[in-house]
């Protein structure tokens, strides 16, 4: 299809819909319910399609918590690792559950979140110690972590106002990690388990992806079932909903050569509209191309690609094409509707991306344009 000349962001209802439609098929095989991470995904437009498979979101803030309350239609599970005075209240009329990161928020707030909102229901996060997530960054149970309470720290007897557990130690994770990390987890908080309603094993269970083993999450999960069987299981993905769903079309600006490395300078920025790949990092997929060794890139067919911003790594590389790359050719990312529009910034006042849903009839609805007025109110 023709795109327009300016970047753009298109989301594929049809694969959305079929992401969608397996996750429902599993929650309902598994006894458990999976609830949308808005920190990955917070397209509201696209919200309706959602509200035909699942029932609710889980919420990192005040805003979130409202976008999910407002345009969602549901009140959101909330977990944060810090609340404030001035939010709590407005959080708590946001909210159906709200997860404390500590004993001492709790102590500090459930009072008056409760008094906003008197259904809600309170859990603490909880760390089990254990996490194969190889990237620092984005290891929530690195040593040292400011997320959730260790078990050596918990009373024998919790709060009476606490009914949940939520721990979250995966990230792109498949079956075999949740399988490893459940056992810690009940080796660490089992004993726990009769005084609660509801465990949440939060994110990162990319159920979706094409090598995920769903048989043996369903069987882990019915097994659980099985030894707590008064306990309600939630799980909190972001990544698995949007993963491959959609691509990022960018279009050659200019072709720029030193020590004998061609860079393709884009119109998007991977700092501003793919963070991701600076900071996993990985490198993401290329429509057409293969990745190759950045000393190739002398060859007439390899290139780096650059962003549009000022800043001096905001470049990943390199890619052979199938022919010279020329001013105007379209480069396009796939699988970059996930942290994407939700981590994008305005850095450099560099063109934002549209953002377009290509729907099931073949339709390219475009959802959103950004312009100046944008740039100049986010600085405001």
């Amino acid at each position: 299809m023709i795109y327009p000349d300016t970047p753009i962001y298109i989301i594929e209802e049809s694969k959305l819909r079929a992401n969608l439609s397996l996750i429902s098929d599993v929650a309902k095989r598994a006894d458990a319910e999976f609830i949308l991470a808005l920190k990955s995904f917070a397209l509201w437009r696209t919200f309706p399609i959602f509200r035909e498979y699942i029932s609710a979101t889980t919420a990192s803030s005040l805003c979130e918590a409202r976008l999910a309350a407002e345009e969602f239609g549901s009140l959101a599970h909330t977990y944060s690792p810090a609340y404030t005075s001035g939010e709590i209240e407005a959080i708590a009329l946001n909210s159906s559950h709200i997860t404390f990161n500590s004993l001492r928020q709790y102590d500090d707030f459930h009072a008056k979140a409760q008094a906003a909102n008197p259904a809600l229901s309170f859990g603490l996060r909880v760390n089990p110690e254990y996490s194969e997530v190889g990237t620092m960054l984005y290891n929530p149970c690195a040593p040292g972590t400011r997320f959730g309470v260790s078990a050596q720290l918990l009373p024998a007897v919790l709060p009476s106002g606490i009914s949940g557990f939520h721990c979250h130690c995966h990230c792109e994770s498949g079956a075999d990690v949740f399988q490893r990390t459940l056992a810690h987890i009940e080796e660490k908080f089992a004993k726990w388990f009769p005084q609660l309603q509801w465990i949440n094993f939060g994110g990162g269970h990319l159920v979706t992806r094409a090598d995920y083993d769903v048989e043996l999450f369903i069987s882990l999960v019915k097994d659980f079932h099985k030894r707590y069987p008064h306990l309600k299981v939630i799980f909190e993905p972001g990544s698995a909903f949007a993963w491959q769903t959609g691509y990022l079309v960018s279009h050659v600006v200019d072709i720029v050569v030193d020590n004998g490395i061609k860079t393709a300078i884009l119109d998007v920025s991977f700092t501003c509209h793919m963070p991701d790949c600076l900071e996993m990092p990985y490198q993401p997929v290329v429509r057409g191309a293969e990745l190759a060794d950045l000393t190739l890139a002398t060859e007439p067919h390899v290139y780096r690609l650059g962003g549009n911003s000022c800043l001096s790594g905001d470049f990943m590389g390199a890619w052979r094409f199938d022919k010279p790359l020329e001013i105007g050719d379209e480069v396009i990312f796939e699988d970059m509707i996930h942290y994407t529009t939700v981590k994008t910034t305005m850095f450099n006042g560099v063109t934002h991306p549209s953002i377009g849903m290509l729907t099931c009839d073949g339709k390219l609805d475009i959802l959103r344009d950004f312009g100046y007025e944008d740039y100049k109110n986010r600085m405001n």
